[in-house]
């Protein structure tokens, strides 16, 4: 009895101590949103539950190796322990119960997490390779999110291509998104301040930049932020450049073409790329080492049929080919003479 009672205050000792210790490394992010409240919390109930396990499996191996271990000179053989079926009985029904206790608050937490607010606010996600842009019920669209403390948002998500997963850490709540279906998640974000979303699910070659603003605000700094954007699509829309550059960033064209400069290492840059001399490693309608001057011509065929003429140091079929099909001409006229003002 007395090994055990020793064991026993041993186990209790080393699930607090391991669980403080856990806790004290701060494990998780701040919590930014009313989901993450719910989540968190049973996240600590099975980090304190697996602390017990830790103990309660180390604690036996290590006080069994100490005490129980083979003096110096004793050649007698083990003692011989056939089974005990209470002992097989218990640690089978008591684990069990556990589950069906964790899957039961896993069930109220997830229905907590879903709740639907009437009132809540809809902003319709698109994402793509490797960009994510956000459209607003005013009508423009932005590439950071915006949202007000404390009330509720629906993101209705949807994917061009391939499958993505929108991740803020600090809201906790993950969500896969889907080509040709549109998913959502309910935030409710409870801390002012500026976050990163990220996407969770391997993506392809940009897919640890594919990273978005996210700004929590009061509702005065939101309206004014809305009014803001408001303005400027408007003032954007009476000019080819301005009309190109919100096509461009409709369509997530900067998650690959910079226009500051700067090499992704995806896709070409824009700026001075306008009557630029572009070197060529080959494509389907020239061969390997062609030089062309970069004209209204070219940028229009390379927006239509980006296999055509593939620029030197890029790869083909990175670019959707799709743009001549979703996009009417006078929208690609509006693309190419916001690409000749980055100059």
């Amino acid at each position: 009895m007395r090994h055990y009672v020793i064991a026993g205050v041993l186990v209790i000792v080393l699930s607090v101590a391991t669980y403080a210790g856990l806790m004290a490394i701060h494990l998780m992010p701040v919590e930014a949103s009313a989901q993450s409240i719910p989540i968190d919390h049973l996240w600590n109930i099975e980090i304190a539950i697996i602390s017990f396990l830790f103990a309660l499996i180390m604690v036996p191996l290590i006080y069994s190796l100490i005490v129980f271990r083979r003096r110096k000179g004793d050649k007698s053989d083990g003692e011989y322990i056939v089974g005990n079926n209470t002992l097989e009985i218990t640690w089978t029904i008591i684990p069990l119960i556990t589950v069906l206790i964790l899957a039961y608050m896993g069930t109220y937490t997830l229905g907590d997490v879903l709740a639907v607010d009437p009132s809540a606010l809809v902003i319709n996600v698109t994402a793509r390779q490797w960009e994510w842009s956000f459209t607003y019920p005013e009508g423009f669209t932005s590439k950071e999110l915006h949202l007000v403390i404390n009330q509720p948002v629906v993101l209705d998500m949807q994917s061009t291509d391939v499958i993505h997963s929108f991740w803020v850490p600090q809201f906790r709540i993950k969500q896969d998104v889907l080509p040709g279906r549109i998913t959502t998640e309910r935030i409710t974000p409870i801390l002012i301040g500026s976050y990163t979303a990220m996407c969770a699910q391997l993506c392809g070659t940009g897919h640890s930049y594919m990273t978005a603003p996210v700004i929590v605000s009061t509702q005065t700094d939101y309206d004014v932020w809305i009014q803001g954007q408001v303005a400027a699509a408007a003032a954007a829309a009476q000019t080819p450049v301005g009309r190109g550059q919100q096509l461009v960033a409709q369509n997530g064209c900067t998650s690959c073409h910079s226009v500051d400069g700067s090499s992704t290492g995806i896709a070409p840059t824009w700026k001075g790329l306008y009557q630029s001399k572009v070197k060529l490693s080959g494509g389907t309608t020239v061969a390997p080492g062609t030089v062309v001057t970069a004209d209204q011509a070219y940028l229009m065929e390379s927006i239509v049929n980006p296999s055509a003429k593939i620029v030197n140091g890029f790869q083909d079929n990175v670019m959707p080919k799709t743009f001549g099909t979703s996009l009417t001409q006078s929208q690609i006229s509006d693309i190419v003479a916001y690409i000749e003002s980055l100059k």
